[in-house]
């Protein structure tokens, strides 16, 4: 049986995928080829994330050209300072562009708290902005793509003064989770809240020992490439079946070998693999579960 798959964290706009490394280009851009590798591997969907107004824009316009491919729109909390300067203007500018996009918007974020990266943008610029944009999903009734790194506290008192909001909108995703399990616990006990599950996410022991224990009806599958990928040093590599050639100089990239360092959609199977060995269930059975989770929450709702 073909597994199916839907990856709800690609950023697809990244400049990896135009060929360019830290400001210098590499190779062609091969973004296509990406995508059809991972159409071949199993695929269904992609939901490319946004971080900001300029990257809802370059996300619109490659979502238009595939009827697989939606994306999410928000402001990631490392971005929340372009809210300062003309702060109605900018939320006005994010609504503008969910509300003329109803078909390809299914969700509002990259939204949330990171305190590991306050050099960026401080806690309460952060804070401020990630509750304003919950009335952007309570407005148009879409899930929320949320980002939580070490503000957990923080996090969960927002989501809770905000609980009205919430169930308008049908709760979220808290992506690339790599919290405790006590963390982990306290986001499921809030309701209608899943995990989303990545490389970064099966890292150490103690992330595998999280994700153990994490029910698979709250459990969605991502890469976050091209970030994340599951690499050698990971506690979880060991369950991986999947391989891929890859070459290690990105000047040696050819349109059948993956890039070692840039995670790619189709590595999403390994992320399954990597589940299933820890939860040692099979993977079929998984894979079905983490789809129709998927698909309840970003695209059971008539647009």
């Amino acid at each position: 049986m073909a597994l199916k798959y839907i990856d709800i964290g690609a950023n697809l706009t990244d400049p990896m995928f135009r060929g360019c490394y830290g400001g210098s280009t590499k190779h062609q851009a091969d973004l296509n080829i990406v995508l059809n590798r991972a159409w071949q591997h199993g695929l269904q969907k992609l939901i490319v994330t946004s971080g900001c107004v300029s990257d809802v824009d370059e996300a619109l316009e490659l979502v238009a050209k595939d009827e697989r491919l939606v994306t999410t729109v928000g402001a990631h909390p490392t971005r929340c300072g372009e809210f300062v300067a003309e702060p109605e203007q900018y939320y006005n500018e994010l609504r503008s562009r969910i509300k003329a996009n109803p078909q390809k918007v299914v969700a509002v974020g990259e939204c949330g708290l990171d305190y590991d990266r306050l050099h960026f943008c401080d806690k309460e610029t952060q804070k401020q902005y990630f509750e304003k944009q919950l009335s952007l999903a309570e407005e148009f009734k879409l899930p929320l793509f949320l980002h939580m790194r070490n503000a957990n506290e923080d996090f969960m008192a927002i989501l809770e003064r905000n609980r009205d909001k919430l169930k308008a909108c049908g709760g979220g995703v808290v992506h690339s989770f790599t919290g405790t399990l006590e963390e982990a616990q306290s986001i499921l006990a809030f309701g209608g809240l899943y995990i989303g599950l990545n490389g970064c996410s099966l890292k150490t022991e103690e992330n595998v020992e999280v994700v153990r224990q994490l029910p698979n009806d709250r459990i969605m599958l991502e890469t976050d490439c091209p970030w994340c990928g599951i690499r050698p040093s990971h506690a979880s590599h060991k369950h991986v079946s999947t391989k891929f050639p890859t070459v290690k100089k990105k000047e040696k990239w050819t349109a059948e070998t993956l890039i070692d360092g840039r995670n790619e959609p189709c590595q999403i199977t390994q992320v399954l693999e990597a589940i299933a060995g820890i939860k040692q269930e099979p993977k079929e059975k998984l894979a079905e579960l983490y789809y129709q989770n998927t698909e309840d929450l970003f695209f059971s709702k008539t647009k």
